[in-house]
C-alpha cells in the first residue's frame, strides 16, 4: 500500500498531472508523468473509469495498479507525479503486463 506522501489526492493535482505532464499510451493504461519540485517524494494517481466495469471490477484494476506501483517506488525519482488511467482492457490483462506497462512508460518519461 502506498503511503499518504506517495498519492495524490487533490483534483488540482490530477489536473495538472494529466495537462502538463507527457503521456505514455500502452495497450491497457495511459500512464501522464510530471516532475515537480526535487524536494518532494515521488506521488502516483490512479483514474479507473466506469467504462472498465463495475465497482468490484475497478476497485481491482486499482488494487493491482497500486500493488504495481508500490514495487517500483523505490526506483522512481523524487519529485515525480505519475497519474495512472486504466483503460477497459486492463480488467482482463495479467499482473505482469500491467507492471511492465508502468515500469516501461516510468522509463520513458525519465522518472526512472
Amino acid at each position: 500500500m502506498l503511503a499518504g506522501a506517495n498519492r495524490i489526492t487533490s483534483g488540482s493535482d490530477y489536473k495538472a498531472v494529466v495537462r502538463r505532464g507527457l503521456r505514455y499510451v500502452a495497450p491497457h493504461t495511459v500512464t501522464y508523468v510530471r516532475k515537480s519540485r526535487e524536494d518532494s517524494p515521488a506521488r502516483f494517481g490512479f483514474i479507473v473509469a466506469k467504462s472498465v466495469g463495475g465497482a468490484v471490477s475497478r476497485n481491482r484494476v486499482r488494487r493491482r495498479l497500486k500493488a504495481a506501483s508500490y514495487e517500483i517506488l523505490t526506483s522512481v525519482r523524487p519529485g515525480t507525479d505519475v497519474v495512472v488511467r486504466a483503460l477497459p482492457s486492463a480488467l482482463d490483462t495479467s499482473w505482469p503486463a500491467l507492471k511492465a506497462e508502468l515500469s516501461d512508460a516510468l522509463v520513458k518519461g525519465g522518472a526512472r
